[in-house]
């Protein structure tokens, strides 16, 4: 029996700045793979395209062919999206292509663009910094959520040095391009540490208090808005992108599967797991040149993916989500926050940032950002810019 490998289906990208837009309206192309025992039939459009996966076809001689069954795929969980099909293939000689090494050789220069790192105490940071301290709008400071990096602030970065602003936006230990100290040798990766270094870094970097704070995302981006509970007094305006805001938020699967024996160390090390979390939230998908960043923490070593595993199993979601809740009421918080919601966010519904309003209606101005989902920095950062600009002012 002769066995070869299929090429999986190239599937439609979007040529934005950005990511890729899905479109209700677009026209829908059947592709269809046939055997003689099987028929499996696609179809491409944009809503479904990020759950397909590639196929593995054992192709038999004429003699043999009715008796072979459909052959499993034991690459799906990397084949499965479009992003990472495009940078991880499996040729019929995986050999002649290189296959991880190459990934590593073609970006590990990329996804650094306005960074450096910074030593504070025994831990290296991987900070981005736009403008300059002498800029006539004060300083920013972008924190991210996990899984990702401080990358997807880049434009956001970029754009709002030119109006005027001096912006920081460093990459959380154990994520990025930062350090992952193993567990249990200097940083656990709970709450207090994460919260303790942080400031020992706005210290290095020598940022003046009162100064802009934003914050998006999961477990490590509620620990950037506790970490604001705690320090006020350091804050000027606080400007809160997609993130659990309630009791009632919901946990992403990844996060719950994280806390899996076993199942979650498995989990931890899959290379492309930061940018499947990412299209996943969002109603776009990733172009090559920016999942090969997200990817490429994941690609290099193991200790992003098992930092991660530690700090999802530190924190207790709803926990942390109570205590932003409340610690942002009308009775504890007075100063002014604007929270930016990608209105296509597939993780939390613009309902938890209306429950997170109505607990400060005096404090709290929502801005609905049509288009964008989880991630609106990385989605539609021009709105984002615009959003921000005009609260700033």
């Amino acid at each position: 029996m002769a066995f070869s490998l299929l090429s999986p289906l190239n599937l439609p990208t979007s040529s934005s700045s950005s990511s890729s837009p899905s479109n209700s309206s677009s026209s829908s192309t059947n592709y269809t793979i046939k055997n003689k025992i099987t028929t499996t039939t696609i179809r491409n459009n944009y809503y479904c395209r990020k759950r397909r996966a590639a196929t593995i076809i054992a192709k038999a001689t004429e003699k043999d062919e009715e008796d072979t069954p459909a052959a499993f795929n034991p690459f799906g969980f990397v084949t499965d999206n479009p992003s990472s099909r495009s940078s991880i293939q499996l040729p019929e000689s995986p050999a002649e292509d290189g296959n991880v090494g190459q990934v590593l050789y073609r970006t590990e220069d990329k996804g650094k663009e306005y960074g450096s790192y910074i030593r504070s105490g025994k831990l290296r940071w991987f900070v981005r910094e736009t403008g300059s301290s002498d800029s006539r709008h004060g300083t920013v400071v972008f924190l991210h959520g996990a899984p990702t990096q401080s990358y997807s602030y880049r434009v956001v970065m970029s754009q709002m040095a030119d109006a005027g602003f001096h912006c920081f936006a460093p990459d959380w230990i154990g994520f990025g391009f930062s350090d992952k100290p193993q567990p249990g040798y200097g940083f656990d990766y709970t709450e207090k540490e994460f919260h303790e270094e942080l400031d020992n870094l706005l210290g290095v970097l020598g940022v003046k208090s009162p100064f802009y704070l934003v914050v998006q995302g999961f477990l490590v981006g509620s620990y950037g808005l506790t970490w604001a509970l705690k320090n006020e007094g350091k804050i000027l305006k606080l400007a809160i992108m997609n993130s659990p805001l309630t009791v009632s938020s919901p946990i992403p699967g990844l996060f719950q599967q994280l806390r899996i024996p076993l199942f979650g160390e498995f989990t931890c090390q899959n290379a492309v797991m930061a940018e499947r979390f990412i299209e996943a939230g969002s109603a776009y998908v990733l172009k090559l040149e920016k999942a090969d960043v997200y990817r490429l923490p994941y690609l290099s070593s193991s200790g992003p993916g098992f930092a991660l595993l530690e700090a999802a199993r530190k924190i207790n979601f709803r926990d942390i989500s109570g205590q932003i809740a409340d610690g942002f009421s009308s009775r504890r918080w007075d100063k002014e926050v604007l929270v930016a919601w990608g209105m296509s966010d597939k993780y939390l519904p613009q309902s938890i940032a209306e429950e997170f309003k109505n607990g400060n209606p005096g404090a709290v101005k929502l801005k609905l950002i049509e288009g964008a989902g989880h991630m609106p920095q990385e989605d539609w950062p021009e709105k984002v810019v615009d959003a921000l600009r005009m609260f700033f002012f």
